[in-house]
């Protein structure tokens, strides 16, 4: 664990200054037993009328579930997730059955649902040593055909998982960028009773 650069501006608990997202991965494998206590954290995130619109469909390096979906990682993700131990690919159902309902409805949740399971996801491979990092850069029809994805799911992100390493190991445009990143003060996220950001 690196030493302690970020600080609150309120009292937290350090998990949530402790987890970021590295890039810097030193390629050590993660069993199966370790992966699933990540995901299972991640099981048990809040939703919205326990709907639990979330999937994870993950891949191990050196299997052959990885390929497929490191393939459809862009070039510069695959650059240094190359190194991770594992890639989850969050998805979310677009519809539920609600209470008292007897057929599926379209679900605004389940995106903001999806985000509190990745954020679980996040903080349990903090706590368990590894590192996780959510890309947004992905070819989603590629990802789509790579896991059988059917229409009726979102794609939210792919996470790379890994166990953080020197930032020695990545190329030397990126090593500037390992470092925890700060957040803007709470003022400017928190309001009393309306709107007041500007715009």
């Amino acid at each position: 664990m690196l030493s302690q650069t970020r600080q609150p501006g309120h009292p937290i608990h350090p998990l949530f200054t402790d987890r970021w997202s590295p890039r810097a991965y030193s390629g050590e494998a993660i069993s199966t037993p370790e992966l699933l206590t990540v995901l299972e954290a991640a099981r048990w995130a809040p939703s919205a009328y326990n709907a639990q619109p979330w999937r994870f469909i993950y891949a191990q390096r050196d299997t052959a579930a990885w390929q497929p979906i490191f393939d459809a990682l862009v070039e510069f993700n695959q650059g240094w997730a190359q190194r991770a131990a594992a890639l989850v690919v969050v998805v979310s159902a677009k519809d539920a059955t609600f209470p008292g309902q007897t057929e599926a409805a379209p679900n605004p949740w389940h995106a903001f649902d999806a985000g509190a399971a990745w954020a679980s996801l996040a903080f349990q491979a903090t706590l368990s040593g590894w590192s996780a990092h959510g890309m947004a850069g992905f070819d989603a029809d590629a990802l789509r055909a790579a896991v059988n994805l059917p229409q009726s799911y979102a794609i939210q992100t792919v996470v790379a998982i890994g166990r953080r390493a020197d930032k020695g190991v990545l190329p030397e445009a990126l090593q500037a960028r390992e470092v925890p990143n700060d957040r803007r003060p709470l003022a400017q996220s928190a309001a009393e009773g309306h709107f007041s950001f500007g715009s």
